[in-house]
């Protein structure tokens, strides 16, 4: 159990008590170099090569051109990531409880539970990783008995919490790092490329825009939690340095699997990529996808532990009074991980499919949030909120609703559609640039002026109140 001394409280063998609660300052502990190993061990796993794969497999560019896609989109939307990052030690609660500072109590329901369905489908995408790539280099291993090594390795972590996941992910920074730069080493150089490798695909503006998207979605998608793991810091810890950590690990994290993925890609042509990956790492095959497996594991237990606070606070929000504690957050991530598993499970034959379709989908809901909560946090209120009134029924001096806030992520989400380019819908404007979906984009651009022109004539006391 966690006790008042912080040096005790970093145990990472200990439990976690506090789910969403405010981390008082005598329970703060950590360096900015934690946020670098979280972010960057967390994503090198098979989910990052499966999406950066995606620029050859779905877009179908050349080595040369996805690489280059997937670079400018990690590093547009890691920006956005760590900007929410720097959030974290300052009001030191999770960040959609702080998101009530900008949509009011009731008004933030509808965000949550969008982020709660976001968690759903990357934590039922990760679970079937795991299992196909444990049948991969084990066959008598079925793909259902790696979802569920998968599923309890995710469990145990979540469960003891934020301490022990920091840990998880910083010695999975060494292990995934070196065996990433190994199986770069082992394609290049001992199993060698095709000789018509950097012929092969081309450029075509849909599918360079399309790549950009996917890239930067991923970066994007850590933003409604990614103050979770910085929350526990101390309040005077520099914004700098916690937003350059988080820039960089997940950053360089993401990028080079992305490119492990558009390598093997480009040279299978349309075949299995661990299927690809095996063949292509030989004698090093086992310990590649036993690790990027592991990694799974580690990412999956930060999105059950965020997507379980985020249910509390779903429930927080109808029941003020209750405090969640490490009890309900372990029970919680006990039924969540038991529907996960169900859908794993018997959604895994059309995964590729299904997943790029809903990280499309996620893009069109995320990026309209993310514009408002970084525009009222820095321009707005400049950081300051009355964190009391996160926790109240009626909001405090955030109020039920906040129509400003609900009426631009509604906006955003309608200015979006034209632009919009999936296997269900491809807007007019989408269909002008050849299928290029560039709706993120102009999301942003429209979504951040208006909410700031809008928010001007809000009262001082709501901006101003000390933390």
């Amino acid at each position: 159990m966690m006790t008042n001394n912080p040096k005790d409280n970093a145990n990472a063998a200990s439990i976690e008590l506090s789910t969403i609660q405010p981390i008082p300052l005598n329970e703060r502990h950590g360096k900015p170099r934690d946020l670098f190993t979280i972010w960057f061990g967390s994503n090198i796993m098979l989910l990052t090569v499966i999406t950066g794969a995606l620029a050859v497999s779905i877009f179908h560019l050349s080595f040369m051109w996805a690489t280059l896609a997937v670079l400018i989109g990690n590093l547009a939307g890691g920006l956005f990531m760590a900007l929410h990052s720097a959030q974290g030690p300052q009001l030191g609660v999770p960040q959609m409880v702080q998101t009530r500072g900008q949509f009011g109590s009731y008004g933030s329901v509808l965000v949550v539970a969008l982020v709660v369905i976001m968690y759903i489908g990357f934590l039922a995408s990760n679970l079937v990783l795991g299992g196909q790539s444990l049948h991969a280099i084990y066959a008598p291993v079925s793909t259902n008995t790696g979802i569920l090594v998968s599923a309890i390795l995710s469990l145990i972590a979540c469960a003891f919490g934020y301490n022990l996941i920091h840990a998880y992910t910083k010695i999975m920074s060494w292990v995934s790092g070196i065996v990433l730069i190994a199986a770069f080493v082992w394609i290049v150089f001992v199993h060698g490329l095709p000789g018509d490798f950097l012929a092969r695909n081309g450029f075509n503006l849909s599918g360079f825009l399309g790549a950009i998207s996917i890239a930067a979605l991923w970066q994007l998608a850590y933003a409604p939690y990614v103050s979770d793991y910085s929350r526990y810091m101390p309040k005077d810890i520099s914004e700098k340095s916690v937003f350059w950590c988080s820039y960089l690990g997940c950053v360089l994290g993401s990028l080079f699997p992305m490119i492990l993925g558009i390598l093997v890609s480009v040279c299978i042509v349309d075949g299995d990529l661990i299927a690809g990956i095996v063949n292509m790492t030989g004698g090093l095959s086992s310990t590649v996808i036993i690790v990027f497996a592991i990694g799974i594991a580690a990412t999956n237990a930060m999105n059950l532990y965020c997507g379980v606070l985020c249910t509390l606070t779903l429930g927080q929000t109808f029941l003020p009074k209750w405090s969640p504690l490490s009890g309900a957050r372990i029970v919680v991530s006990i039924i969540t991980i038991l529907i996960e598993v169900a859908i794993a499970v018997y959604g895994q034959e059309n995964f590729l499919v299904n997943y790029t379709n809903f990280i499309l989908m996620l893009l069109y809901v995320l990026v309209p949030w993310t514009a408002i909560n970084l525009v009222d946090y820095y321009l707005v209120a400049h950081g300051n909120y009355d964190v009391a009134s996160f926790f109240r029924r009626d909001g405090g001096i955030y109020g039920y609703f906040n129509t400003k806030a609900i009426f631009c992520y509604l906006l955003g989400i309608v200015v979006e559609i034209p632009f919009m380019s999936t296997a269900i819908y491809t807007g007019p404007a989408a269909n002008m640039l050849g299928g290029a979906d560039i709706s993120w984009i102009v999301g942003l651009a429209i979504v951040s002026p208006v909410y700031y022109l809008l928010s001007r004539s809000q009262p001082v006391a709501q901006t101003s109140m000390v933390k």
